[in-house]
């Protein structure tokens, strides 16, 4: 069987960590169909549109799509390429695990956080416009149909995957209509899951008690503006926003995408880490039924990250970004050898 889809190398060190990341994937024997499209600014100077009709052609088709960074630009030029395929496709599930990998120092060992988002209304939409000259208003938009679809969703994977906890994390207390349509629909949907726990903490407070104790948190939902900047927040417990994985989920299809920026500075030059993009492909395989393949690629990085000479700059190693790919791919065919080789049990 072979796996049809979408691919978005993006821009900056986007085709490098991509190109990486394919040639991981293609080591476990799982087959893919590659489409792979241009968007953003390199798209435009060719189509005149930033997100070619046949990017959502293509999606509509493979129902899967796997994504490099895109530059978006600050304070004017055109939408964000991410929000937009978010909002396109409806994928109103923003899913982020946030877990250490060995050997990276951070202040806080073994994380194991799920960041749940909701992805396609309140203030992030960029729903904006000038009133008068000098003013701009930006819409916040609460639905009870996005909020108890978000609340639902983290309920039923807490329940599938044996976790025990969820925050809804809100700013209720002042913005009292809109988030408080949130909670509300968060504690109706929390009433049909009895075995798990449910609360509620005010944003603010939320972000402190993080970088105090992360460990009392579990399972965290909340709305889209309050997910981006908490998602980036827990990124800092792993090491950065360049080793935790993203994926967009729909009904109908899912988006997987390294979050870190394009780093135009370093672009072409062999240096960019593909963890980011690695991780959120293995979600990917996991999406697509493949779990031995995601298992055996997760091990693999694992024991990467155990040889400091076989890990990228950023991170104190040498290795360029291809190299970083081979070092994976390596680890995987001597953990198959070694099971190959193993004795079979009676």
């Amino acid at each position: 069987m072979s796996h049809k889809v979408t691919l978005i190398p993006g821009d900056g060190i986007g085709p490098e960590v991509t190109k990486a990341t394919v040639r991981i994937l293609e080591a476990t024997g799982v087959k893919f169909d590659w489409e792979t499209f241009a968007v953003g600014t390199e798209a435009y100077e060719k189509s005149g549109e930033y997100i070619p009709k046949e990017v959502i052609e293509s999606i509509e088709s493979t129902r899967v799509g796997l994504k490099g960074p895109v530059t978006t630009p600050i304070g004017g030029g055109f939408s964000s390429i991410n929000v937009a395929l978010r909002q396109k496709f409806e994928l109103y599930a923003n899913f982020r695990p946030i877990r250490n990998l060995p050997h990276i120092p951070t202040r806080f060992p073994d994380v194991d956080l799920i960041i749940v988002r909701e992805n396609t209304e309140s203030l992030y939409s960029g729903l904006e416009h000038e009133v008068v000259p000098g003013v701009i208003e930006s819409l916040k938009i609460i639905t009870e149909k996005a909020s108890t679809r978000i609340a639902r969703f983290a309920f039923e994977y807490a329940r599938k995957n044996q976790r025990k906890k969820i925050h809804a994390i809100h700013k209720a207390n002042i913005m009292k209509l809109s988030d408080g349509l949130f909670l509300r629909c968060s504690r109706n949907v929390a009433k049909e899951y009895p075995e798990i726990t449910y609360g509620e903490h005010i944003v603010d407070n939320t972000c402190m008690q993080l970088v105090m104790n992360p460990y009392q948190y579990d399972m965290l939902v909340m709305d889209n503006l309050y997910g981006d900047i908490i998602s980036d927040l827990c990124a800092a417990f792993v090491g950065g926003l360049g080793f935790v994985p993203s994926a967009n989920l729909g009904d109908h299809c899912a988006i997987f995408e390294a979050v870190h920026g394009s780093a135009p500075d370093i672009a072409g030059k062999n240096l960019a880490n593909p963890t980011a993009l690695l991780r959120s492909a293995l979600l990917m395989l996991r999406h697509l039924g493949e779990h031995e393949a995601a298992t055996q690629i997760r091990n693999a990085l694992e024991n990467v990250y155990r040889h400091k000479d076989k890990l990228t700059r950023d991170i104190g190693g040498k290795a360029g970004t291809s190299q970083f790919a081979d070092a994976v791919i390596e680890a995987m065919a001597e953990a198959e050898t070694h099971k190959a080789a193993a004795p079979s049990r009676a």
